[in-house]
């Protein structure tokens, strides 16, 4: 699965993407996850397959799925916050249904 994490500056989902690499190599699924600051984003989006934004950028999500065409969602707040990546896993998993 390659996913694109999306939020203001790209510093928060770097560590939200760092937890997310370890969990899924713990369960055997194989990702391409890369971390970009909302001003990057559309130069990126073309490598992925879906697109998951932080909640403090969330306000830019109809902008960002009309920009790329890809399958795209907020992480919700909570799960952001604690870097829930069993929970952010669905949520990819069905994005990933959707492409």
């Amino acid at each position: 699965m390659k996913i694109l994490l999306v939020c203001a500056g790209g510093m928060s989902t770097s560590i939200l993407m760092k937890k997310m690499e370890k969990y899924w190599e713990e369960q055997g699924i194989d990702l391409d996850i890369r971390a970009v600051g909302l001003g990057n984003y559309a130069e990126y989006a073309k490598e992925y397959e879906i697109i998951l934004v932080g909640p403090q950028v969330s306000y830019k999500l109809q902008q960002i799925k009309e920009d790329t065409g890809l399958p795209t969602e907020a992480i919700p707040s909570y799960d952001y916050a604690i870097a829930n990546t069993q929970n952010i896993l669905k949520l990819a998993q069905k994005l990933y249904a959707q492409k």
